[in-house]
């Protein structure tokens, strides 16, 4: 049995356990571990673990598990990791650093709000009733008008579930937008397989849906999650959207130590 020391972190209420990993002190391969330390009854308590890493030519190398285990890209997930390596000491304002979707671009100014850039978005599937957006992790999206009253948890999974999902999976956001610049947003995620505080390629995803179907140019949306506020510049390429960027905070919630 060994003692390892880790970080609780959380960005508009997504939480992430964070482990400074540059000395390899923790088994990638054990994901029951990973399952154990994310247990909200048993563990620590996540929607994922972050490792952070050495890299030859980045600043540093983000690894991310869902609390199932499963890897994918987080966005809220990056913008914590960027946080927790400034704290490290590896970066000061700017990141260059490898993530599950490649390499990413950050900034963090002195108030821990950190700029992500993510990836271009080329491809939109509009459909009659949803639009479907991989931001780095796909997404479903449906807009509606009773947001507040909708069972994010057990829609979210008949989606998710669906013949078409069931394989890969999929994020399901349910949206509705509250005026021109301002919308909000519940998420059921994939690999928590519940609904979460926050998801930050949801929100990149969901202002992009609204972004296409009011065909705006360059801009900047507000986005209303239940964990806070996040908010998502883009400009436009005909249908395809550059330069953009999630905004919002990333703050250490504890410090705490596991023997594993």
């Amino acid at each position: 049995m060994k003692t390892i020391t880790f970080y609780k972190y959380q960005g508009t209420g997504n939480d992430f356990v964070m482990i400074d990993n540059r000395n390899q002190i923790f088994d990638k391969e054990n994901i029951a571990l990973v399952q154990h330390l994310c247990n909200r009854k048993f563990g620590i308590g996540a929607d994922g673990l972050i490792l952070i890493e050495n890299h030859d030519e980045l600043d540093f190398k983000m690894i991310y598990f869902n609390a199932d285990g499963s890897q994918s890209f987080c966005g809220n997930g990056s913008r914590c990791a960027v946080a927790f390596s400034k704290f490290l000491g590896i970066i000061e304002s700017q990141a260059f650093f490898l993530s599950t979707d490649g390499e990413h671009e950050a900034w963090i100014n002195k108030d821990n709000e950190v700029s992500l850039k993510m990836h271009d978005v080329e491809t939109i599937e509009k459909g009659a009733d949803y639009y479907f957006i991989n931001t780095g992790s796909p997404h479903y999206i449906i807009e509606t008008n009773e947001i507040d009253k909708i069972d994010v948890s057990q829609k979210g999974a008949e989606i998710r579930y669906s013949e078409r999902f069931k394989t890969e999976g999929t994020n399901v956001n349910f949206i509705c937008q509250e005026n021109n610049n301002t919308l909000r947003i519940r998420t059921y995620e994939r690999g928590v397989e519940d609904e979460t505080l926050s998801c930050g390629t949801g929100v990149t995803a969901a202002a992009l849906s609204v972004a296409h179907k009011n065909n705006l140019g360059a801009s900047k949306i507000n986005v209303e999650t239940e964990g806070g506020q996040l908010k998502v510049a883009f400009k436009r390429d005909n249908n395809k959207f550059i330069d953009i960027w999630l905004i919002g905070p990333a703050k250490i919630v504890f410090k705490g130590e596991v023997n594993v």
